[in-house]
């Protein structure tokens, strides 16, 4: 016979041997720091101009970050403030090297989801948010996903759950139920309402004075936040189910929502969600306040079927939610919920899999132009970041044979373009921040 004793155990067991394995993964000291990046990535991965005409403008202008230089003098190697600085200072060919970000505009919103686990979801929000800031773009990440695994693989192991999604949406019980009784008590008829009534356990964690930056944590990258998550915020779908009985009137599907409304709309530029394989409490939140909506999925037959009950579940779900429309506050998103774009993609793919190429015609024809035309193709090397908790951005060339590494972070270089050009063509139908 087994208990939650037994399971409490074996969790501390494997909880050790877990620290045992970022030292492994990490530095030494089991810090996540980021690499250099050579001139040569620089110039014709970031910012797609010809070596000679860097090091040209570089040997121009001494004030430039001039990176560390390599013994024999062939490569210089820079940090990601560094490159940032040469984007903001340098133009070619009168271009500037900025991102594009449409004016007046709050950050857009990106949720990576689906039901089925292993569809790729967190190796996506991880790639696409190291290839954005890499492009020059501000980053936060939320992660939804009780695993955690975008919160580990930016370094994040130690977090309490109160500051994970889980302390944002009890956070937004509580103010919105202080809300709620100052208006009753407020009714124009004079006449009292009831009062609602939290128990101690939420209004005496101190969480209504927390700004909403307490929330966010720095990575090992310079411009990307996190709001983490962690392996005890599993209990979320629980307690929300509470929170709903103690507040029926809460309307618990704005809470990160009504969190991100928070902060300064220039604060980041791209927010990509992390959502875990369920439609539950924290995934509604997540989809209710993204702006865009990309479901990864294998490219096998059962990664299909998955794919289509997800996408049943969730219609349904944003049905039911829909009958709040004009009942409750629901911060700056609207009701009924809808995209500016929804995107389907493969992951995990082989060009030279004849199945995959049956069930990539498949997926084009039922989802049209809806399925992005460039999928995450399955390499080596995709596989051993993916080992070591690591994006293949995070991966050093030299670790490998060159080709091997070009072609990994080629596939990622065409799927993120092809993501930030739809990001881009969904921003400008945006309305602009008042």
């Amino acid at each position: 016979m087994f208990t939650h004793q037994d399971l409490a155990r074996l969790q501390s067991q494997s909880l050790k041997m877990q620290g045992f394995i970022r030292q492994q993964t990490f530095s030494p000291e089991s810090e996540k720091t980021l690499r250099r990046f050579s001139s040569w990535e620089v110039a014709e991965l970031i910012f797609k101009v010809n070596q000679s005409t860097l090091r040209g403008r570089l040997a121009a202008d001494p004030s430039l970050p001039q990176g560390i230089v390599e013994e024999d003098g062939r490569q210089r190697w820079y940090t990601l403030e560094e490159i940032n600085e040469l984007r903001r200072r340098l133009k070619v060919n009168r271009k500037s090297l900025m991102p594009e970000r449409p004016a007046g505009k709050r950050a857009i919103r990106a949720a990576i989801a689906n039901f089925k686990g292993g569809a790729g979801k967190s190796t996506v929000a991880l790639h696409f948010a190291h290839a954005a800031a890499l492009d020059g773009y501000r980053v936060l990440c939320v992660d939804f996903d009780p695993q955690a695994t975008l919160s580990h693989s930016m370094g994040l192991n130690d977090v309490a759950e109160e500051y994970t999604v889980w302390g944002i949406m009890a956070r937004d019980l509580a103010v919105e139920t202080d809300r709620m009784n100052s208006s009753a008590s407020g009714a124009e008829s004079g006449a009292a309402l009831p009062q609602r009534r939290l128990p101690a356990a939420i209004t005496d964690m101190g969480l209504t004075d927390l700004r909403a930056s307490d929330f966010i944590k720095p990575t090992n990258w310079p411009t990307i936040d996190i709001v983490p998550s962690c392996a005890n915020a599993a209990f979320v779908e629980f307690a929300s189910a509470q929170y709903r009985h103690l507040n029926p009137e809460w309307s618990f599907f704005a809470g990160v929502s009504r969190f991100l409304d928070q902060l300064p709309a220039d604060a980041y530029d791209l927010i990509v969600f992390d959502c875990p394989p369920a439609i539950g409490y924290q995934s509604m939140n997540a989809v209710f306040a993204a702006d865009v909506l990309y479901i990864p999925s294998g490219p096998g037959y059962w990664e299909y079927d998955s794919t289509t009950s997800f996408i049943g579940q969730l219609a349904e779900a944003l049905e039911d939610l829909s009958r709040f429309n004009g009942l409750v506050p629901a911060g700056t998103m609207n009701l009924p919920k809808a995209f500016l774009d929804l995107r389907f993609m493969l992951t995990r793919f082989e060009p030279n899999n004849d199945l995959h190429k049956a069930m990539q015609a498949a997926f084009g024809k039922v989802f049209g132009d809806r399925l992005t035309e460039h999928p995450i193709e399955m390499t080596r090397a995709v596989e051993q970041s993916g080992r070591f908790l690591s994006s293949i951005y995070e991966s050093d060339y030299r670790d490998m044979t060159r080709e091997t590494w070009r072609r990994a972070r080629g596939s990622f270089d065409r799927a993120y373009e092809e993501f930030r050009d739809n990001l881009v063509s969904a921003w400008q139908q945006m309305e602009d921040e008042a």
